[in-house]
């Protein structure tokens, strides 16, 4: 993948900032992954469309194609940095020397810590195999009867997709070993995840296959750091859950700009609290349904090796308790709003409809 080209300039100043993060990127990475055992080299910026990494161990030095570090999402750049310190890993701390740039003892290496070593700098992906096509094509007929102005059919049509979704992953996860894994970064970096942020991500790891965290990002034309969720499973559950993920923020505005229209609002000052028991009620009914399932047989415990491949991608992982809300008025229509969303086909053209999911 050739590093993009047309990308503005930065400021002394931020580009300054920029390399004071990369330097702060590699030191928390080289503590994950190597135990702070890798001596930070020098990290450069080269203007350069040849590569978007390099290790150069004569001068111990990391250059990063500057093109790509302002060109590409930062989980890019997070990729292509860890890719130059496994190379750095194999020769200062394996002293391995003798073998080409991407041999057994670093593609090893890269396998065993999660690391990607196609030197792509951003991860392939794993294509669906036939079944999950299939599953996904039975799924979207299930979601497109979801869209039925009877509120019972489109309940059925939308727990019906959601028993198939978990049927597949229950069959799916049996053989260990014979499922590919990739991760997908999906919404918005933010300075600040909202409660309704956060219970999305719930959404998400506790009903549809995926592993989540929020994980740091940074902005180099802003100077500022934010957060993105990152998701991490299986080609057709990463396009569902993304989709899920797209479908309720659209969905959760909506009902808000609907409550203002209704109770004649004039300002936002309710709309967190209200996006939050929107959030709030669809998680309840999801945990509802999934009662349902478990009474009739269908227990999902996890997969293991998904587990695995998280583990590997985030080895030391920190976590973090909110306090509970306060109900208001606005939480509590938002929370009835939220029982009441059922799943379906997305909207041709609108903002959640990458073409993943579902065809045009």
């Amino acid at each position: 993948m050739a590093a993009p080209t047309d990308v503005e300039p930065l400021s002394v100043a931020l580009e300054a900032a920029l390399l004071r993060e990369l330097s702060a990127e590699y030191t928390n990475l080289s503590w994950a992954f190597f135990g702070s055992r890798l001596q930070q080299p020098t990290i450069e910026l080269v203007d350069t469309a040849a590569h978007l990494g390099r290790w150069v161990p004569r001068v111990r030095t990391i250059e990063l194609s500057r093109a790509m570090v302002l060109g590409r999402p930062w989980s890019v750049v997070v990729e292509v940095l860890k890719h130059e310190m496994a190379h750095q890993a194999v020769e200062e701390l394996l002293g391995i020397r003798d073998e080409t740039a991407h041999g057994p003892a670093f593609r090893s290496l890269c396998v065993r810590l999660g690391i990607d070593g196609s030197a792509r700098g951003e991860p392939a992906g794993t294509p669906r195999d036939e079944t999950e096509s299939r599953v996904l094509e039975r799924v979207a007929k299930l979601l497109a009867l979801a869209e039925s102005s009877n509120e019972h059919e489109a309940q059925a049509a939308m727990s019906a997709a959601q028993r198939l979704l978990l049927k597949y992953n229950l069959e799916a996860a049996l053989p260990k070993g014979g499922r590919a894994y990739a991760f997908r970064h999906v919404g918005r970096a933010t300075a600040r995840v909202s409660e309704a942020e956060r219970l999305l991500a719930a959404i998400l790891g506790e009903h549809f296959f995926v592993q989540v965290i929020w994980v740091p990002v940074y902005r180099p034309y802003e100077g500022k750091r934010g957060r993105v969720l990152e998701i991490c499973g299986t080609s057709a559950n990463l396009d569902f859950a993304e989709y899920v993920h797209g479908f309720l923020l659209s969905t959760s505005e909506r009902l808000w700009g609907a409550h203002k229209r209704a109770v004649g609002l004039s300002s936002d000052r309710d709309r967190r609290a209200y996006l939050g028991g929107v959030m709030t009620g669809f998680l309840e009914k999801l945990r509802a349904e999934r009662k349902v399932q478990r009474a009739a047989g269908l227990v999902w415990v996890g997969d293991a090796d998904l587990g695995a491949y998280y583990q590997r991608r985030h080895p030391r992982v920190s976590h973090t308790r909110f306090g509970g809300p306060t109900w208001n008025e606005a939480r509590a229509s938002g929370h009835a709003a939220g029982k009441g969303i059922v799943l379906h086909r997305p909207v041709e053209g609108g903002p959640t409809d990458r073409g993943r999911l579902l065809g045009r």
